[in-house]
């Protein structure tokens, strides 16, 4: 695999590579460029409404969406967005073939990347995002070996979901030498991820489950379960029963 895109690369001059990793084509490079750079930038409702518009042209879209100043797109014909997803500014989506769908109602917060990054010819790369979920910010998904998230799937800022793994075993090679794993993420349904969680390749984490901040999830969690700590471990099951003080409890 390496070998076949080291030679697909080495045929491209650099122009060419670089839009390869871009764009579809030159025309499409060029329209979804030409579209962002005159319409990217408009502040305030006014631009999200300009752009609810406009970038029906470039992207797949249900309904409407909001999509705010400087989110920047690329591969954008390979993005959809259900009926009431909301881009917030300096969002980045990098979406290849099998693309990125994010669903309805679902938010994707401040500087948050979701990055498909398919320049080895993987066969389910990909990103996939419920219903009424929320990305916080500047959190990151890569999504090489697919990540398939949830309804309803909260992370908060600064989490990571990393499909992909480096092999690393051949001590006589560099690790970029030696190819990649990626076996892809699952996130079920009403799932909390924590500040600064970081799963890894290979992950199922079932429904109803929270991930406390901090964690790095290296192994599936069951449903309805709390994981914490550095791998992530088991500390108790959500079983309607209460095992902390709380204040009030405030609903939508």
């Amino acid at each position: 695999m390496k070998t076949h895109v080291a030679r697909e690369e080495k045929q491209l001059n650099p122009v060419n590579l670089y839009l390869s990793r871009q764009a579809d084509s030159w025309w499409r490079y060029g329209i979804e460029q030409i579209l962002q750079f005159a319409v990217g930038w408009i502040p305030m409702i006014f631009g999200i409404a300009v752009r609810a518009v406009v970038y029906r042209a470039i992207l797949k879209m249900d309904g409407w969406s909001a999509i705010e100043a400087q989110v920047r797109l690329r591969f954008a014909n390979h993005i959809k967005l259900g009926h009431g997803a909301y881009l917030d500014e300096y969002v980045y989506i990098h979406a290849t073939p099998k693309g990125v769908e994010i669903g309805a109602g679902t938010i994707i917060m401040h500087g948050a990347v979701l990055h498909v990054y398919n320049f080895r010819g993987l066969p389910d790369a990909f990103i996939r995002i419920g219903r009424d979920s929320l990305i916080g910010e500047y959190s990151v998904i890569r999504g090489q070996g697919g990540v398939d998230i949830g309804d309803r799937v909260y992370t908060s800022p600064m989490t990571q979901l990393i499909a992909v793994n480096h092999i690393f075993d051949n001590p006589e090679l560099s690790f970029i030498e030696q190819g990649v794993t990626a076996q892809g993420i699952i996130i079920e349904d009403d799932v909390w991820l924590g500040s600064n969680v970081v799963v890894t390749d290979g992950v199922r984490i079932g429904r109803g489950s929270v991930v406390a901040a901090g964690a790095v999830v290296t192994k599936n969690v069951p449903p309805h379960t709390v994981v914490a700590g550095v791998p992530a471990k088991e500390i108790r099951r959500i079983d309607g029963q209460s095992s902390m003080g709380r204040g009030p409890i405030f609903h939508k």
